[in-house]
C-alpha cells in the first residue's frame, strides 16, 4: 500500500514563501494523479492544487492562482508545492493525496476521489 509523507511546513510571516514536499513510497500502480489539499480548523478540506501524472495538466484553487505552483518529479517520487506571498488565511494543515489513474493527463479536485493521504504538515502564517 502506498505511503505519502509531507514536509516543509512551518511558521512564517505574511509575504514569506514556503515549499512543501510530498514523498511517495510503496506505490503499486504505475501512474498517480496528485493533489495538495488544506484544512483549517472548523473548515472542510479543500483543494489547493492538483497535477496530472505527466505534470502537464495542473489545477489550482482560485486564491492559489499566481501565488502557488505545483510540480512533480516522478523519478524521485515527489510532488512539491511552492507557496509565495503567503497570507494569514493560508494557515492550515496541508495534505498531499494520490489517486491511481490510467490516464497521464487527468487531475481530480474532489478529495473523496483520492486513494492515499499523507499525515499532513502544519503551515502557520502570522500577520
Amino acid at each position: 500500500q502506498g505511503q505519502l509523507v509531507e514536509s516543509g511546513g512551518g511558521l512564517v510571516q505574511a509575504g514569506d514563501s514556503l515549499r512543501l514536499s510530498c514523498a511517495a513510497s510503496g506505490r503499486t500502480n504505475s501512474r498517480y494523479s496528485t493533489g495538495w489539499f488544506r484544512q483549517a480548523p472548523g473548515k472542510e478540506r479543500e483543494l489547493v492544487a492538483a497535477i496530472s501524472w505527466s505534470g502537464k495538466t495542473k489545477s489550482y484553487w482560485d486564491s492559489a492562482q499566481g501565488r502557488f505552483t505545483i510540480s512533480r518529479d516522478n523519478a524521485k517520487n515527489t510532488v512539491d508545492l511552492q507557496m509565495n506571498n503567503l497570507k494569514p488565511e493560508d494557515t492550515a494543515v496541508y495534505y498531499c493525496a494520490d489517486k491511481s489513474v490510467s490516464s497521464a493527463e487527468i487531475t481530480y479536485v474532489d478529495p473523496s476521489q483520492y486513494d492515499y493521504w499523507g499525515q499532513g504538515t502544519q503551515v502557520t502564517v502570522s500577520s
